[in-house]
């Protein structure tokens, strides 16, 4: 069996937008899960337990349910609540929240790996708390962070595949529609797993670039 060249010729230009878009979404997405991580983590591991348990709470549900329903919950439920949404709304906002939460208990076992000891000695020599946790503390958890964050982050990449099901022109619909107007299911297949492969390797190799400087920067200081 030979691949049908001409038909990803003809549908180059949509499979081309959609990964447009999909790197798109992955990037914002990621911004802000990345920063809903950062802004909970502190307080998943710092705080008093009662902010600590509020916080627990999101990242265990956020955590034990599928993205498909949280989208679903956002998208078409918000409206119940005075929530309307578009679909690229929507979207963003439950990838960042769904990453979120695992960014959040990324987050705390990095700072739960630096010794308690340390924050106490820097507190000793006249740190404030939030000084030392951001001078002290959280340069050497980043380290520690670095490779499952990567890891995450290749996970939220593939799961921009399900924001599909909202509509959204990323690669996975675009591919979808590709067959429904062809009937063809290798070609369009296989290109979807070429590109997801494609910004895979991407994202692992920008990572370990990233680790590789920041240790050899954390070494020279």
């Amino acid at each position: 069996m030979s691949l049908d060249t001409a038909l990803l010729q003809q549908y180059a230009p949509d499979l081309l937008s959609g990964l447009r878009l999909t790197i798109e979404i992955w990037l914002v997405g990621s911004a802000i899960a990345l920063t809903v991580g950062a802004a909970l983590g502190v307080p998943l591991t710092f705080a008093r337990p009662g902010l600590r348990a509020v916080v627990r709470c999101y990242v265990e549900f956020f955590r034990g349910t599928p993205l498909l329903v949280q989208l679903f919950l956002l998208y078409y439920g918000g409206p119940r609540i005075g929530l309307t949404l578009n679909a690229m709304t929507a979207g963003l906002i439950g990838l960042g929240l769904y990453g979120g939460a695992y960014f959040a208990e990324l987050f705390r076992a990095g700072f739960s790996s630096i010794p308690a000891g340390q924050l106490e000695a820097a507190r000793s020599f006249g740190y404030s708390r939030r000084d030392a946790i951001r001078h002290i503390i959280l340069p050497q958890a980043l380290i520690l962070m670095l490779p499952p964050s990567v890891n995450l982050l290749v996970i939220i990449l593939k799961d921009t595949a399900i924001l599909s099901i909202l509509t959204i022109p990323e690669l996975t619909f675009q591919v979808t529609g590709m067959t429904l107007e062809t009937f063809a299911f290798v070609e369009p297949y296989l290109a979807l797993a070429l590109g997801y492969w494609l910004l895979v390797e991407l994202a692992a190799r920008l990572g370990h670039a990233a680790e590789h400087r920041l240790t050899r920067h954390m070494v020279r200081a």
